[in-house]
């Protein structure tokens, strides 16, 4: 028995002194992470003197950590046979909810990133908030989305350490707190390098009024802790007010301010006052627009704080920062109003107008330029993403039409002013946890192939193409999709009480629910289908089973009444005895990273279905694609890259693309469509005929509305549904057929997706981050 296994034993005798078999989750999750933290402390306390990355992310959606650092330690199968021994189910760290931090792919993303940088050796640390709620946890009742409190410290937190004598004071308009860091250890791949991800978490100057509780004001007395909390209560709070808009830019600014601060404290312990030299020593990649007010922030901090000039810190600025830009959607492109950006950061506006003064000077002496068309401040609005692009040295898109469209479009102006600026690095994800951790049977057969180097470089799994030809590999393939399957029943039937049929084709489509993703477009379909299959219209249909998953912002009515039609939807097929042996349909509760681990590898069509040129980038088509499923989606994102890599003839592409959309401009007329096509008219009068029931909430004739008049901000059938319904609903038929008709060939395309699967590893895009844009 080694040290490690000692560890663990002896911090479980600590909590059961007898039977190891009767340990509760959390003793056995606390006792591993415990063992793991002692192992790793010296590497991890190692400074690296190169130079650092520092990644500002509103958001990091890690997932359950023990297992990928398990992995990540070389230390996985040697627990799970210690567990074994002491009668205890490896299997325990599933009852483990810690998935908070993060909502989607952006948040996924940055996980991916700080995994690929410790893997590659790279000194790249992650910096954001400590929510104490994440997003939140989602129920349905009577199939509405119902929000409640995430408590993902239900189990404790042993991988964080509180750095108690680093806090820095963050300051606002009205208000002052402390700002705490929590460090956690990010394990590359190995152990050899160990970085961190420090999270801020916002505390009061004054915890507690005695005086005021004495006084019986008992609300006040812990008022300014209370409001102190706030800042770091929940990710993404409603900000449909501006109590909660002003909440969200406290947010942004606090996490952007303690970094900074951080920062520099550490920065002046070995260079002093020579911060010529910063941008020598750090790289600060800022991830959208939500940390942009960093920007503004270390100008003061330079300005103000270290007596620099105004010329001599910007230079520092530009060159120490440099801005992703995730979507072109315009929620995304943040801006806020002047009045509410000087009541909560007055002392950070000055530094906006000089940026803004600057920008205008610059632009002022081309003749060739109007000024108007560059302001960081206009409509009485300050633009964060203009701001970004101005101030940084860097500007990268996360897919290659995504940067086109960004060049072309969305920041045309900036592009043709600063050319050199814009790069294209298109996202990955890393192959240790979305295939080496959640598809551990797909491992080993691939590393029974070609061995295990494709862990670390990706690329190696070219050498699968071969077997793409080889009939016993295939044949291994379809059994492991099967067993995939049977985990995801077990783990669905546990999670939401709903059974499985695991002999049918799993369609998935998992991620954020909003308009763009065409969530409704996917359920329009499969209301097609079933009328299809009623009425004997389809006659060759393989058994599928449609499975969805993703949360709605709270705020987001739509979007919320997409999932109440989706569920109604499902109720409508699952007890309809006439078809419900051909098709099942089910909105899983709670979609999350974990939920995802189980989701994917049993996934035969993965659904990438977006407007084209409207998702960025994706990030979970690359995962289903590295797990064997093929890609059912549009001509939009890194759907494109996929396509280019595995080819189009092993997935399943349709729709109208970005220059087709164009081109119709203000000439598409949803109505038309409507009109035209009965099976259209059917699904769309499906929302207000009675078909199924929003329980008088009104949501579905709100949907009809926006769909064929438009509605709110946007005009009619905006994300284009009616025009490629039946192109989606041709090619799903044709997918479903070729699967039907040779199980074969159609596992031969889902092998040559995961042999050209590589260059979607998240290892890739950090290199190419570490070696064009942070010059590492």
């Amino acid at each position: 028995m080694n040290a490690y296994e000692e560890t663990v034993l002896q911090n479980l005798s600590e909590e059961i002194p007898a039977d190891f078999s009767k340990a509760t989750p959390k003793e056995v999750y606390m006792a591993v992470s415990k063992a793991v933290m002692k192992q790793i402390f010296s590497t991890w306390q190692t400074k690296s003197e190169r130079k650092k990355a520092c990644y500002f992310s509103a958001e990091f959606l890690l997932g359950r950590v023990i297992h990928s650092n398990l992995l990540n330690m070389g230390l996985l199968e040697e627990t799970e046979n210690l567990l074994r021994q002491h009668k205890i189910d490896p299997k325990v760290f599933e009852k483990v909810e810690d998935d908070a931090l993060g909502n989607g792919g952006l948040g996924r993303l940055a996980a991916c990133f700080l995994d690929s940088g410790a893997t590659l050796g790279i000194s790249l640390n992650g910096y954001g908030i400590r929510y104490r709620y994440g997003l939140f946890r989602q129920t349905f009742s009577y199939g509405e989305q119902k929000e409640e409190a995430d408590d993902w410290l239900a189990f404790g937190d042993p991988w964080s350490v509180r750095r108690e004598n680093e806090r820095v004071r963050v300051d606002f308009g009205e208000e002052s707190v402390w700002a705490v860091p929590y460090d956690m250890p990010v394990i590359g791949y190995g152990g050899k390098t160990i970085n961190t991800l420090r999270l801020w978490q916002s505390e009061p100057l004054h915890p507690f009024d005695f005086e005021l509780f004495n006084e019986q004001k008992y609300e006040e007395a812990v008022a300014e802790k209370n409001a102190a909390e706030r800042i770091s209560n929940v990710l993404y709070p409603n900000d449909d007010t501006d109590e909660g808009k002003s909440l969200r830019l406290k947010q942004q600014y606090f996490f952007s301010s303690a970094s900074l601060q951080s920062i520099l404290r550490e920065f002046k312990k070995s260079y002093a006052n020579d911060f010529k030299k910063l941008p020598e020593q750090y790289a600060i990649q800022l991830n959208d627009t939500h940390p942009v007010v960093s920007i503004p922030e270390l100008l003061r901090l330079l300005i103000a704080g270290e007596n620099l000039s105004f010329s001599e810190a910007f230079s520092i600025v530009q060159q120490v920062f440099s801005y992703t830009n995730h979507t072109i959607m315009a929620e995304a492109l943040e801006k806020w109003d002047v009045s509410l950006f000087c009541t909560v950061l007055p002392q950070v506006y000055p530094y906006v107008v000089m940026l803004q003064n600057r920008l205008r000077h610059e632009i002022g002496s081309n003749s060739q330029r109007n000024p108007d068309d560059y302001s960081l401040i206009a409509g009485g609005k300050v633009h964060m993403a203009k701001m970004a692009v101005y101030a940084t040295h860097s500007v990268n898109g996360v897919a290659k039409i995504h940067t086109e469209i960004l060049k072309k479009k969305t920041l045309k102006e900036w592009y043709d002013l600063y050319p050199e600026r814009f790069h294209n690095v298109t996202n990955g994800v890393t192959q240790r946890r979305w295939l080496a951790l959640c598809n551990r049977e797909l491992s080993k057969f691939i590393t029974n192939r070609i061995g295990n180097s494709w862990i670390t470089n990706l690329s190696e799994l070219e050498k699968l193409v071969p077997y793409a030809d080889d009939p016993d590999s295939l044949k291994q393939l379809m059994q492991i999709k099967k067993e995939k399957k049977n985990q995801l029943a077990d783990y669905v039937y546990r999670k939401d009480n709903f059974g499985l049929n695991t002999e049918n084709i799993f369609d998935v489509q998992v991620k954020r629910l909003h308009e763009y993703k065409r969530q409704l477009l996917n359920a329009f379909s499969i209301l097609d289908l079933y009328y299809g299959l009623k009425e004997g219209r389809i006659k060759d249909f393989y058994p599928t089973t449609f499975i969805f998953g993703g949360k709605a912002a709270p705020g987001y009515d739509r979007a919320k009444g997409i999932i109440k039609y989706i569920n109604e939807i499902a109720n409508l097929i699952n007890y309809d005895d006439a078809v419900n042996r051909k098709m099942q349909v089910v909105f899983v509760s709670n979609y999350d990273v974990s939920y995802a681990e189980k989701l994917i590898p049993a996934a035969d069509f993965s659904e990438q279905i977006s407007t084209a040129g409207t998702e960025a980038s994706g990030t979970s088509n690359m995962k289903f694609m590295m797990n064997g499923a093929v890609t059912l989606g549009t001509y939009d994102g890194a759907n494109i890259e996929i396509v280019e890599q595995a080819g189009e003839e092993n997935n399943y592409i349709f729709g109208a693309r970005v220059e087709e959309l164009e081109a119709l401009g203000e000439n598409y007329h949803p109505r038309i469509f409507y009109e035209r096509e009965p099976r259209i008219r059917r699904v769309m009068d499906s929302l207000v005929n009675g078909t199924v029931t929003d329980g008088g909430s009104g949501v579905f004739q709100e949907l009809y509305r926006s769909i064929l008049d438009g509605a709110s901000w946007h005009r009619a059938d905006y994300y284009y549904l009616l025009l490629d319904f039946l192109p989606y609903c041709e090619t799903r038929l044709r997918a479903n057929q070729d699967y039907l008709r040779d199980r074969t060939k159609f596992t031969r395309k889902c092998l040559l997706n995961i042999a050209h699967a590589g260059v979607f590893s998240s290892d890739r895009t950090v290199s190419q981050y570490a070696k064009e844009i942070w010059y590492l």
